[in-house]
C-alpha cells in the first residue's frame, strides 16, 4: 500500500499507509515524482501553536477559543506536505482534458500517490516549469495577492520582510511589477543572497542594523511606498512600521503566533498614517471580486511559471529523498539557513 508522512503528534512525525479508493468521475490519480512543504502553515501545526487558537468557525467568522468548544477536537494526526508533481496514472470516466502519461502538478502532501479533481491539476509540458518551479505554484499565488492587495505599481519602493519561499517569490513579482527599488529584509544570509539574485536591488540584515532606518535612509528620506511583511515576526512589523512612507501600505501577508509586547502602534505608526493592509490570497471572495478571484491568481502564476519569468529553482532548497522526509522534516524549525523550502525527489 502507498504511504503518506504524517505529524502524529508535536514535533513527531510518521509514516502511515493509505488505500486508493474509487476514483469519482471528474477525478485522475497522480503519483509522485517531486514534492515540497508549506514551512510557515505546516509548523505551526508540527510545533502545535496553530491549535492554540482553537477552531475556525466558518459562520461567525472567528476563532472558538479551545474552551468555547462545544466538543474537543483531536488536533493529531495531520498530513504534511503541500503540492506534488508526477504523471497520472489513472483518470475518471468523465475526465475529458487529461490522461494517463499527462504530467502534473497538485496540491498534495508528502505521499505517493494523490486523488484529486481534473479541474485541480496543472499539467506540465515541455516547456516547463520545471518541478521545483512547479511547486512554488503556492507561495507564487500569496505572492501575487500581496503585491495586488499593495497596489504595487511602476516605479515604487518596496521593501519585503521575510525571505522565505513567498518573501521570494514578492520580490520577483515586485520586479516584474516596475518596483525599483526593491529591498530585501532577513536575518539569514543565504535568503539574502538568494533575494539579490530574483531581483532585490539592495539586502538588509534587521539583527545587524535598524531596517526601518536604512529604508528610509536608502529612499532618498521617503521611506517604502509598499511594504510586504511575510516574516511573522513582531520586530519585523514594527521595522515595517518604522520604514514605510508617510501614507504608504504596509500589507501583512503572514499568519503569525499572537504577538507578544515590543509592537508599538503609537509611534511612527500613528505620525506617518500608513494604510495596514491584510492579504490571504485564498480568502474568497477577492478583494477585487468579480474581475479576480483564486482560480485568476492560479493562472496569473502558473503562466509567469512556464514561461520561466518566475521562477522557484533557487528557492526549494534543499531537495532530499522522499524516504528521508521523516528524519529531514524538523529541521525546516531547526536549520532555517539551510532549509528554505524543503523539496523531496522519489
Amino acid at each position: 500500500m502507498p504511504k503518506k508522512l504524517v505529524c502524529v503528534a508535536k514535533d513527531q512525525l510518521a509514516w502511515q499507509t493509505y488505500e486508493d479508493g474509487p476514483l469519482r468521475g471528474d477525478q485522475v490519480r497522480v503519483r509522485t515524482e517531486f514534492a515540497a512543504a508549506k514551512h510557515g502553515t505546516e509548523l505551526a501545526m508540527v510545533r502545535g501553536y496553530a491549535q492554540a487558537r482553537g477552531a475556525w468557525d466558518r459562520e461567525l467568522l472567528l476563532f472558538r477559543r479551545p474552551e468555547e468548544e462545544e466538543e474537543a477536537r483531536p488536533a493529531y494526526p495531520v498530513g504534511v506536505g503541500n503540492m506534488a508533481v508526477g504523471p497520472v496514472v489513472e483518470v475518471g470516466p468523465d475526465v475529458r482534458e487529461l490522461a494517463v502519461g499527462d504530467r502534473v502538478c497538485v496540491y498534495g502532501g508528502f505521499a505517493e500517490t494523490h486523488t484529486v479533481a481534473a479541474s485541480r491539476c496543472w499539467k506540465m509540458t515541455d516547456a516547463g516549469p520545471s518541478p521545483a518551479s512547479a511547486v512554488c505554484l503556492d507561495p507564487a499565488e500569496f505572492a501575487l495577492g500581496a503585491i495586488r492587495d499593495g497596489h504595487v505599481r511602476v516605479g515604487d519602493v518596496v521593501a519585503v520582510f521575510g525571505l522565505g519561499a513567498i518573501g521570494l517569490m514578492a520580490v520577483q513579482f515586485a520586479r516584474l511589477a516596475g518596483a525599483y527599488p526593491i529591498i530585501g529584509v532577513d536575518p539569514i544570509a543565504s535568503r539574502r543572497e538568494v533575494a539579490a539574485d530574483l531581483g532585490a536591488t539592495l539586502t538588509l540584515d534587521p539583527a545587524a542594523v535598524d531596517a526601518g532606518l536604512e529604508i528610509k535612509l536608502a529612499t532618498d528620506r521617503r521611506g517604502a511606498d509598499v511594504v510586504i511583511e511575510y516574516s511573522g515576526a513582531a520586530a519585523a512589523m514594527q521595522a515595517a512600521l518604522r520604514g514605510v512612507a508617510y501614507g504608504g501600505t504596509v500589507v501583512m501577508g503572514a499568519f503569525p503566533p499572537p504577538y507578544g509586547a515590543g509592537l508599538d502602534l503609537g509611534a511612527e505608526a500613528h505620525l506617518n498614517i500608513p494604510k495596514i493592509v491584510f492579504s490571504r490570497a485564498c480568502s474568497q471572495p477577492d478583494r477585487d471580486h468579480p474581475r479576480w478571484n483564486e482560480s485568476r491568481l492560479f493562472a496569473v502564476c502558473w503562466r509567469l511559471l512556464t514561461e520561466g519569468r518566475l521562477t522557484g529553482d533557487p528557492v526549494v532548497q534543499p531537495v532530499v529523498s522522499f524516504d528521508d522526509l521523516a528524519e529531514e522534516y524538523l529541521n525546516i524549525a531547526s536549520q532555517p539557513d539551510t532549509y528554505l523550502k524543503l523539496g523531496a525527489r522519489v
